[in-house]
């Protein structure tokens, strides 16, 4: 079984919408307890993502004079390049002087469907370097959000419950190959599995396939094959 995010999601959701003033951006953070939240514009799609770090650029700036950046954007850029931020330093500037939603949040929102995968969820979180991704249906109206905390849930999967999956993706008819005298152990969500094999690449792919069982922390080889046809060498594929 492989999670969607329409099964881990929380679908009691906030945002703001784009011209909600900084502090009450902050009020609502606080209130309820999240460290981001989705700007939505007049029809409720979701348009960007407003998160504390943007509204921190404030206090960064506090100290000196964001405004240089009006009066004399080659002074910031100059600036900039010789703190060796380069040119980002510049563009903080721009939310350190922001008031809205709609000029505090990065856009576009990095979002998911409901049918988005959880691993596919958890590799755009990484790839983009956020916590979290609005979810939005067909429209791009808001419906859920969901976390690199909701993802790790999915790890607690008991050994029983990996070891079920295990099994049935090894009787797969989807699996291009057979494996002879398959043994599964699970401890901890680490898969160990042995049998047999045609060829070493068979063994590989196998591995890789049950690494992206729900739950898989890494699996262990103890496999072996008939034929070695120069497939990649490895003793362990990690989950995910």
């Amino acid at each position: 079984m492989r999670s969607a995010v329409r099964d881990i999601m929380t679908t009691q959701v906030f945002s703001v919408g784009m011209g909600a003033e900084y502090r009450e951006i902050i009020k609502v953070l606080l209130a309820r307890n999240v460290s981001a939240l989705p700007v939505t514009d007049d029809g409720g799609r979701v348009v960007g993502v407003v998160t504390e770090e943007d509204l921190l650029h404030k206090e960064e700036f506090k100290h000196t004079d964001a405004s240089d950046h009006y009066r004399s954007p080659l002074r910031a850029r100059m600036r900039a390049r010789l703190s060796g931020t380069g040119l980002s330093a510049a563009r903080t500037s721009d939310k350190a002087l922001a008031t809205r939603a709609g000029e505090l949040m990065a856009a576009p929102a990095v979002t998911a469907s409901p049918a988005t995968s959880a691993i596919e969820a958890a590799r755009s979180m990484e790839r983009h370097g956020v916590e979290q991704l609005p979810v939005v249906d067909g429209d791009g109206l808001l419906v859920g959000i969901v976390s690199r905390r909701d993802v790790l849930r999915t790890f607690l999967r008991s050994d029983e419950e990996i070891s079920r999956d295990v099994r049935t993706e090894l009787a797969s008819a989807m699996l291009p190959f057979s494996v002879e005298k398959a043994t599964v152990n699970v401890e901890d969500g680490v898969v160990t599995l042995s049998g047999a094999v045609d060829r070493r690449s068979d063994a590989y792919g196998l591995l890789q396939h049950i690494g992206q069982v729900e739950g898989v922390v890494s699996v262990v080889s103890g496999l072996t094959w008939h034929v070695d046809d120069g497939g990649p060498p490895y003793t362990q594929v990690r989950g995910l």
